[in-house]
């Protein structure tokens, strides 16, 4: 079953979070047990405030994932750009549809 992960965080660098994310993004392509699918949402009523929606094929190769040491490096990262600490929401997708 496929997992998703969102992570609610908020920031005044969101360009130098989108940096992080897209190095981040090519150190793990070739790796095992890393994300299928990044969506980052900007919210419109709150300036600074951003949701990632991180996907995965199965809840145990999210956890693989959380258990490397590059994910930990880069949650570091991550948070030294935020103005307050993520939140982490852990979901299974139940449905999903993809309208042509």
């Amino acid at each position: 079953m496929k997992f998703v992960q969102i992570i609610e965080f908020e920031t005044d660098r969101i360009e130098e979070m989108r940096q992080l994310s897209d190095d981040m993004e090519k150190r793990s392509a070739s790796r095992e047990n890393g994300p299928t699918r990044r969506l980052v949402l900007g919210d419109r009523n709150q300036p600074g405030r951003y949701l990632a929606v991180i996907e995965f094929d199965s809840y145990e190769e999210a956890m693989r994932n959380n258990d490397d040491p590059e994910t930990s490096k880069f949650a570091e990262q991550m948070t030294a750009l935020c103005t307050r600490p993520p939140s982490f929401t852990d979901c299974d997708v139940v449905d999903m549809s993809e309208f042509g």
